[in-house]
């Protein structure tokens, strides 16, 4: 059985940047729900439970077809949400160093560039989504709850849907985009990085 994890700073931790309130609603709500309708799936298709989600994920044709699209966007959401804390620090407001933005500088041109490259593509998620940075620093971006893990983890991603903001900036997704970059927690993408090209 999965359950809600912990996050790892209060609720209240990231400021005027994302509000306790929309972090409770967010993780104690939303994801809380994907995580029992994911739960209610594999009820379903119990020969799923041994396997990682990851796994799960990246072979959906796999899937039992009566779970698959319960298993798509639940097992997504608790995935994709479960990745999204760890992406979020007190101690943002910054740039990453060594490697990584050694990298994203040689990719992009400059951080800059590489920042308002992601925005740009967050901004142009049609309805529900996500933009994401892989491995190899592409960006892209999915619909709903879908993960590109047929092209590796994300090393990083944002959650443009709605209820990501919604409290504190209404329909404004681009003022939230930008209050986001203040809280990344470089140090996690470096990590992701580094680990995913060695």
């Amino acid at each position: 059985m999965y359950k809600l994890p912990d996050l790892d700073y209060d609720y209240d931790a990231l400021g005027t940047y994302i509000s306790a309130d929309i972090m409770r609603l967010h993780h104690d709500n939303h994801h809380q729900t994907y995580v029992n309708k994911l739960n209610e799936a594999l009820d379903k298709a119990p020969e799923l439970k041994d396997r990682e989600l990851v796994d799960i994920l990246a072979h959906l044709a796999s899937v039992p077809e009566s779970v698959r699209t319960a298993i798509r966007n639940h097992g997504g959401g608790h995935y994709n949400h479960s990745q999204f804390w760890k992406w979020l620090a007190p101690s943002g407001n910054g740039e990453p160093t060594g490697a990584l933005k050694e990298a994203l500088v040689e990719k992009y041109g400059s951080f800059q560039a590489f920042v308002d490259e992601f925005s740009a593509k967050s901004l142009a998620v049609f309805g529900s989504g996500w933009c994401w940075l892989l491995p190899d620093l592409s960006i892209v971006t999915t619909p709903n709850q879908d993960v590109p893990l047929e092209l590796g983890e994300p090393i990083l991603g944002l959650d443009v849907w709605e209820h990501a903001y919604y409290l504190d900036y209404t329909y404004n997704r681009g003022d939230y985009v930008k209050a986001w970059w203040n809280v990344v927690n470089w140090p996690e993408v470096e990590n992701r990085y580094l680990s995913s090209n060695h």
